[in-house]
C-alpha cells in the first residue's frame, strides 16, 4: 500500500489509482472509506474482495452534492426533507436507482436497484469526488467483520497479512471516533431505520 498526506499532492495520484480500477482509502466525517469508480464493474469486484465483504451486502455512493445525486437516484419529498436537514454529513439514504442508471452503477459486484446517497462534508472526500467528476464507493476501510478504522496505523494492521489491499492511504492523521452515518431506507411505503446514529 502506498501511503500520501492528506497534507500534500495527493489528489493527482488518488485520481489516476480510481480512473485504473483501484482502490483508495481516505477520511470521512466518520471513519476511513475506502473508494472506486461504482461505475467500474471490475473495480467493485475488487473492492469486495479488498474487504471480503459478502456479494450480497452493497456498498453506498459518494455524492458531491444533492443535485448531483438527483441525477442518479429517485428523490421523493421524504428524501429532501431529510437531506435539507442533515446532509452533508453522517446519514445514508438508500433510494432507487432511475431506470437508465441500473445499467451504470454498481452497488454490487452484480449491480442492483437502490443505492445508499452520501454526501460528506470531510474535505479529503469533498476534493476526490468532486475532481473525479463520478460518484465512487464509501465504505469503512476494514476488512469485513472487524472494526471500522480511524487511523492509517489500523488500515495498515487490518491488511498486513491480507492477499489484496487498497492500493493507496490518504493518510488525514488519527480521526474521531465518531460513530457510522444513519442509514435510512426511503426504497417503499414510509422509512426504515437500517442503522443508527447512536454510539453503542
Amino acid at each position: 500500500m502506498r501511503i500520501l498526506s492528506a497534507d500534500g499532492d495527493w489528489l493527482e495520484v488518488a485520481l489516476e489509482v480510481i480512473r485504473s480500477g483501484g482502490v483508495v482509502a481516505h477520511a470521512t466525517e466518520t471513519c476511513y472509506g475506502l473508494a472506486c469508480d461504482i461505475c467500474n464493474q471490475q473495480a467493485v469486484a475488487r473492492l469486495f474482495r479488498v474487504k471480503r465483504r459478502p456479494e450480497n451486502q452493497p456498498v453506498s455512493a459518494l455524492f458531491t452534492s444533492i443535485s448531483h445525486a438527483q441525477r442518479y437516484v429517485e428523490w421523493p419529498q421524504r428524501a429532501a426533507e431529510l437531506a435539507g436537514k442533515y446532509l452533508p454529513g453522517p446519514l445514508t439514504l438508500v433510494l432507487p436507482l432511475l431506470g437508465a442508471e441500473m445499467r451504470r452503477i454498481f452497488p454490487t459486484p452484480k449491480g442492483g436497484k437502490t443505492i445508499g446517497v452520501r454526501i460528506s462534508p470531510h474535505p479529503v472526500a469533498i476534493a476526490l469526488v468532486e475532481a473525479f467528476g463520478k460518484p465512487i464507493t464509501t465504505t469503512s476501510a476494514n476488512i469485513h467483520g472487524e472494526p471500522n478504522p480511524y487511523s492509517t496505523s489500523e488500515i495498515l494492521h487490518q491488511f498486513e497479512a491480507a492477499k489484496e489491499q487498497p492500493d493507496l492511504i490518504i493518510d488525514s492523521g488519527t480521526l474521531p471516533r465518531n460513530p457510522p452515518s444513519q442509514v435510512i431506507d426511503l426504497t417503499a411505503e414510509g422509512e426504515r431505520i437500517l442503522r443508527s446514529a447512536k454510539r453503542e
